[in-house]
C-alpha cells in the first residue's frame, strides 16, 4: 500500500475526479433521449398504437430516433436525474462522499473490504475499485451485491412499510450481471479483487464469505432490502468504518435505518450528504 493520498498526489485526485465525471457523464455536454412519439399528428389511441408499433419495429432493427438534450450540471451533481448512458445515478456529491470515506479508512488503516448493496450499472463499485487501484491497495475486495433483476416485489406481510412500493416494476432498474461486469471491464477494473453476489439480499448477504468491512454502502431503496443488508452486514463493519445510505430521502429506507438504530442502540450522528444521501462513522 502506498503512503500518499490525494492531498499530496494531484495525479490521484485528477484520476478520481475524471472517474466521477465520467461515471455520471457530467463530463458530457448533452445526451441522447429516445423519441417515442414518431408520428405526432395522429390523434388519440390510434397515435399510441401506430407510434408504439413503429418504435418497436425500428428498435428491432437496431434503429432509434433520438434528440439531443443538454446535461443539467446541477441535477447531475445532486443525482436528481438518471443518466441514460452513465454507470451511476448517485451524482457527484455522493461520489465525493464515497471518496472521502474511502480515503479516510485507508489513511487510518481501518480493516475490511468495501461493499455496495444495490448497484444498478455498477458505477459506485467501479469507483471503489478505481480508488483502491489509485492508492495501491491490493488487500481489499470490492463486493458487488445485487439481484441483477431489479427490485423484489413487496412482502407486505413481513414488511408492511413496503406494501405500496412499486419500484419492482421499473425495467430501467433491471441491469444484468453481464452488463455490470462489462462496465467494470471497459474501465479496466474487472479483476480478482471484485466479487459479485447475485440474488435477493435475503438469500445472499448472510452467507457471503465476508469477514470484515470498512465501507458498507446501502442502495436498496426499500425497507426490506435495507433491513436485510443491515442485519447481515452491519455487525461486520469495523470500528472507524462507514455506513453510507443512498436512499435516506425515501420513507421506507429511512424508517428501516431508524428502526435498526433504535433496536441496536446506535447513537452515531447521521451526517447529511445531499438531498438523499447520508452516512455515519461507526465508532465502536
Amino acid at each position: 500500500m502506498t503512503d500518499f493520498y490525494t492531498e499530496e498526489n494531484p495525479a490521484i485526485e485528477l484520476y478520481l475526479d475524471l472517474m466521477k465525471r465520467t461515471l455520471t457523464r457530467t463530463i458530457a455536454k448533452d445526451y441522447s433521449e429516445p423519441v417515442t412519439k414518431l408520428i405526432p399528428l395522429i390523434p388519440g389511441l390510434l397515435a399510441a398504437k401506430v407510434n408504439g408499433k413503429l418504435y418497436r419495429f425500428l428498435k428491432s432493427r437496431n434503429i432509434e430516433v433520438v434528440r439531443k438534450v443538454p446535461v443539467d450540471p446541477e441535477k447531475r451533481r445532486a443525482g436528481k436525474d438518471w443518466p441514460r448512458e452513465g454507470e451511476t445515478m448517485i451524482g457527484l456529491e455522493r461520489l465525493d462522499n464515497l471518496q472521502y470515506c474511502i480515503t479516510d479508512v485507508i489513511r487510518t488503516r481501518v480493516p475490511g473490504d468495501f461493499i455496495e448493496t444495490g448497484v444498478w450499472r455498477g458505477g459506485a463499485t467501479i469507483f471503489m475499485r478505481a480508488a483502491l487501484k489509485a492508492f495501491g491497495e491490493e488487500n481489499r475486495t470490492v463486493w458487488v451485491a445485487d439481484s441483477f433483476e431489479g427490485l423484489p416485489k413487496p412482502d407486505a406481510e413481513k414488511y408492511p412499510a413496503d406494501e405500496h412500493e412499486t419500484l419492482w416494476v421499473y425495467d430501467e432498474l433491471r441491469v444484468s450481471l453481464e452488463e455490470v461486469k462489462e462496465n467494470f471491464r471497459r474501465y479496466g477494473l474487472l479483476d480478482d479483487r471484485v466479487k459479485f453476489l447475485k440474488g435477493w439480499f435475503r438469500d445472499t448477504l448472510h452467507a457471503a464469505p465476508i469477514e470484515r468491512l470498512a465501507i458498507l454502502r446501502l442502495d436498496g431503496d426499500m425497507y426490506e432490502s435495507t433491513t436485510d443488508a443491515l442485519n447481515a452486514l452491519y455487525p461486520k463493519l469495523s470500528a472507524g468504518g462507514y455506513l453510507i445510505i443512498d436512499d435516506y430521502a425515501l420513507e421506507n429506507c429511512r424508517k428501516a435505518i431508524h428502526d435498526y438504530r433504535e433496536k441496536h442502540g446506535i447513537m452515531e450522528e447521521i451526517v447529511k450528504v445531499d438531498w438523499s444521501g447520508c452516512y455515519w462513522q461507526k465508532l465502536g
